[in-house]
C-alpha cells in the first residue's frame, strides 16, 4: 500500500451513564471501514491508501477532506475490509458506500481552512449539501438525543436491525484529532446485564494485563469484550461472575 501523512482522525471515548446524552447528535456505530478521503483518494487511520477504482473516486467530492466508513452494510465488516483492501475489486466496490460523518477540513466562504473552530451543525450541514444525489457517499444520518431513555431506545432499534451501538457527538462541537470526549460510543453491551466469564490474558503492550473480558448475556451469547478498555480497566477488571 502506498502510505502517507494524512489527517490524525478523531476517536472516540466510550459513553457513561454519568454523562447525560441530551442534545447530543446521534448516528449508528457502523461496521465498517474507517476511511479518511483526501479530496483524490482514501486512506486508513495509519495512512495506507486503499485501492478505490477510479470509477468510484470520480463520484466522490473533490478537493474537500472528508471522515468516514467504507461501509458495505451491517455485519458486513468482512466483506467490506475484503473489497476495500483488494486491489482487484473494482466492481465489487458498487456494494460499497463511503458513510460520512465528519469534515476534518472545512473552507468558509473565503476558502480558508477553518475546520477545528467550525461548528458541528456547520460541518453536518455542509456534508449533506456535498451529497446530494450522490451514489457513493452520503451523510450519517443525525438525530438529536431527547433523554438517556431515548438514547437507550435508539439502540435498541439499531441493534434489532443488526447494528452494533450508536455514536454520540456534543453539539457545536469542533473537529479534534485523537481520541476526545466531543465522539462518544455506546455499545449494545452496556444496555445488557452481560456477566463476566474470564479473562483473557493481555499481549503485547498489555502483558501482565487483562486483554479482554469474555462476556455472557442473558440470552446466552458471549462475546469478548477489550478495545474499549482504559489502562485502569485492565489493571483491576470486574470481578468474574
Amino acid at each position: 500500500w502506498a502510505v502517507v501523512a494524512t489527517t490524525k482522525l478523531m476517536l472516540a471515548e466510550k459513553w457513561r451513564e454519568r454523562i447525560s446524552p441530551t442534545g447530543y447528535w446521534i448516528s449508528e456505530k457502523l461496521d465498517g471501514v474507517r476511511a479518511f478521503w483526501s479530496g483524490k483518494a482514501f486512506y486508513s487511520r495509519r495512512g495506507n491508501q486503499f485501492p478505490a477504482p477510479d470509477w468510484f473516486k470520480a463520484k466522490m467530492p473533490q478537493n474537500v477532506e472528508l471522515d468516514g466508513e467504507l461501509w458495505c452494510g451491517r455485519r458486513m465488516f468482512r466483506r467490506s475490509l475484503a473489497i476495500v483492501r483488494n486491489a482487484g475489486s473494482d466492481k465489487l466496490w458498487q456494494y460499497v458506500t463511503y458513510q460520512i460523518f465528519d469534515l476534518p477540513s472545512f473552507k468558509n466562504s473565503k476558502k480558508e481552512v477553518v475546520a477545528a473552530t467550525t461548528l458541528f451543525e456547520d460541518r453536518l450541514k455542509r456534508i449533506r449539501e456535498i451529497t446530494k444525489n450522490n451514489d457513493v457517499c452520503v451523510a450519517v444520518g443525525m438525530l438529536r438525543c431527547e433523554s438517556t431513555a431515548h438514547l437507550r431506545s435508539e439502540l435498541k432499534k439499531v441493534v434489532g436491525r443488526g447494528g452494533e451501538g450508536l455514536m454520540l457527538r456534543k453539539p457545536k462541537s469542533d473537529y479534534v484529532q485523537g481520541r476526545s470526549d466531543v465522539l462518544l460510543k455506546v455499545k449494545n453491551f452496556q444496555d445488557e446485564e452481560a456477566k463476566v466469564m474470564r479473562y483473557q490474558d493481555g499481549k503485547g503492550k498489555h502483558v501482565g494485563k487483562v486483554g479482554a473480558l469474555a462476556l455472557r448475556t442473558p440470552d446466552g451469547r458471549e462475546f469478548l469484550c477489550g478495545s474499549g478498555m482504559t489502562d485502569k480497566d485492565r489493571e483491576s477488571p470486574p470481578k468474574i461472575g
